[in-house]
């Protein structure tokens, strides 16, 4: 099961969508650009579990594909995990 989220920040179009999908786990930076609020967007945080669907929704909704979903932490880099799920 896919347990980590991070956001890429540099494909990220600011959208607000994943903030509408899950508002209790992304916000934004100053730019208006997404980050995930667990772990400042490093990816080593576990997605609650009561808020995984709306992470996950966020992640299908996400038009520039920035959301990075994994099974594995991503350490602060968002690519770390991409031949697992993208």
């Amino acid at each position: 099961m896919m347990n980590y989220v991070i956001v890429d920040k540099e494909t990220c179009i600011a959208c607000g969508a994943c903030g509408c999908a899950a508002p209790e786990i992304f916000g934004y930076d100053a730019d208006g650009t997404s980050r995930v609020l667990l772990d400042d967007n490093q990816g080593t945080t576990k997605i609650p579990e009561d808020s995984l669907d709306d992470v996950i929704d966020a992640f299908e909704g996400c038009p520039s594909e920035s959301i990075k979903m994994s099974d594995h932490p991503f350490n602060g880099n968002p690519l770390s995990n991409e031949s697992e799920a993208s």
